[in-house]
């Protein structure tokens, strides 16, 4: 018995088939081999065609069933990751009105703003536990400011994996979990976000049927079987978030566990038990995958604008794009620990949350001609992104996430071991590093909902740890050189 999971992300589709009885991968693809484009009409601007998702999710699975030889009848369920926050508006028909305005976007900032403003603070937080900032509920309230031929055709809104779903099986549902990113869902009322929606003005009969994150939302239809090649009536059982769907992978799914990623922009996503916020908002809480009523399960995330965009810019600036990132890697091992002090801080790539909101750029520190070499920045650049994340980090601990493993995923800056060793001693917890991906957590996670797993946890339990870091016994040489570059951040943010 197989099952499938989708990643409907921004720059591709990935697909991936798992066995259900062993976890292990059966195939797994992507299309397109290169990046979707994003339109931008005007600056700040981010807009995707959601019929460009649909394209890529069908040739991904015909990919998957011709190349692997996997028989569609084989496949017993179906599950959805998806990146968060953006926006699908779909008319009576199921008809797509306007480019889907995504999670990259910054058109409505200000209305979002606005809305803290005059809602509250303290209104917010212990309602929706964030901003209504740009999330999608301000999305939408730009499209009715903006478009009102559009927004008097709306049916219902959609978040991106909403939209694939109802591609697949005709039904327009979303999730208390999907609302939760959106900024749509009241944590104190549980249930739909009434007070940003009157906030707004905003119809809520423009919110789907509400659906559980695990559970039966509905089968293949004629016209997508024969699109995707899959069989009709096949269930789709799960959807999420591509962030919480990342946790949910790596096996993160209770109070204090904590999982991280470090791509472009890194991610620390932390689990409590209730809904909690920080009073300067330099965080998000969303209800985590297995959240309930009863069972609260937030989570906290941490995002991080200036992280692996900042090592690629040394790659192609320094080296040329010569060096692979490991060449890199391996050069810079041969510099110990403080980089000789030289020092960067990474946020040149926007406005950073954990900073107030505030774009510093990024700034290299005590650069000396007669001792610094590439190595050197090398370093200093995986350092302090490193150092980022710590900063980042002391704002969960003072929430009370206070990890002992932080678990990763094996795709991102943590394969360097300069990067996950600074974290780890710093930290004083392990990081594990496991070989999965959204897509097949998504697929995993498909099969809870059909019986094939007892729970959960028993369907992400099949992992493939590929490496631990563990701290070590002394690290004054990891504390003396974050020390300077917090010193180094202070100067800056005054």
């Amino acid at each position: 018995m197989y099952l499938l999971g989708y990643d409907i992300g921004s720059s591709s589709i990935k697909a991936a088939i798992v066995e259900q009885a062993t976890g292990h991968i059966v195939a797994s693809t992507q299309s397109p081999s290169t990046e979707m484009s994003i339109e931008a009409k005007q600056a700040d601007w981010a807009e995707q065609a959601p019929e460009l998702w649909w394209k890529h999710v069908c040739l991904a699975t015909q990919i998957l069933l011709t190349k692997h030889n996997v028989d569609a009848k084989d496949i017993k369920s179906i599950g959805i990751s998806y990146q968060m926050h953006g926006l699908v508006l779909i008319d009576e028909e199921q008809q797509v009105l306007r480019p889907s305005i995504i999670w990259c976007d910054s058109r409505a900032v200000d209305i979002g703003n606005q809305a803290f403003k005059e809602l509250g603070a303290e209104t917010c937080l212990k309602h929706l536990l964030n901003s209504p900032g740009n999330f999608t509920a301000s999305k939408l309230k730009w499209v009715k400011d903006n478009e009102p031929n559009i927004y008097n055709k709306i049916h219902k809104i959609l978040l991106p994996g909403d939209y694939i779903a109802m591609r697949l099986t005709g039904e327009a549902l979303t999730t208390p979990s999907g609302l939760s990113e959106g900024i749509l869902w009241d944590f104190i009322a549980e249930d739909v976000a009434d007070i940003v929606l009157n906030h707004y003005g905003l119809d809520r009969d423009l919110i789907p049927t509400l659906t559980p994150t695990f559970s039966l939302q509905g089968r293949l239809t004629q016209e997508a079987a024969e699109m995707t090649g899959l069989s009709v009536g096949t269930p789709i059982t799960y959807r999420a978030g591509d962030q919480p769907n990342n946790a949910l992978s790596l096996n993160v799914l209770q109070p204090g566990e904590v999982a991280a990623t470090g791509g472009t922009s890194g991610v620390v996503y932390g689990i409590v038990d209730k809904p909690v916020y920080d009073k300067q908002s330099r965080v998000n809480g969303f209800a985590h995958v297995n959240h309930t009523k009863v069972n609260p399960r937030i989570g906290v995330l941490l995002c991080i604008n200036g992280a692996g965009i900042q090592y690629k810019w040394i790659r192609e600036n320094m080296t040329l794009s010569r060096f692979t990132y490991q060449k890199m890697n391996e050069i810079a091992a041969a510099v110990p620990v403080g980089s000789d002090g030289l020092r960067i801080l990474p946020f040149g790539n926007g406005a950073e949350r954990m900073l107030g909101n505030r774009a510093p750029g990024a700034h290299v520190s005590n650069l000396q001609f007669n001792r610094h070499t590439n190595a050197h920045l090398y370093r200093a650049a995986l350092e302090g992104i490193a150092f980022s994340f710590i900063h980042g980090v002391q704002i969960l601990q003072d929430m009370g996430i206070n990890a002992s493993v932080i678990r990763v995923g094996n795709d991102n800056l943590f394969r360097s071991k300069i990067f996950s060793e600074t974290i780890s001693n710093l930290l004083n917890c392990s990081i594990q590093l496991i070989e999965t991906t959204g897509a097949v957590g998504a697929a995993k996670a498909s099969g809870v909902a059909i019986g094939a797993y007892d729970s959960i946890e028993e369907a992400m339990a099949q992992q493939d740890k590929i490496a631990t870091f563990e701290p070590h016994s002394t690290n004054d040489a990891y504390k003396a050189a974050y020390a300077t570059w917090s010193e180094d951040l202070g100067k800056t943010m005054r």
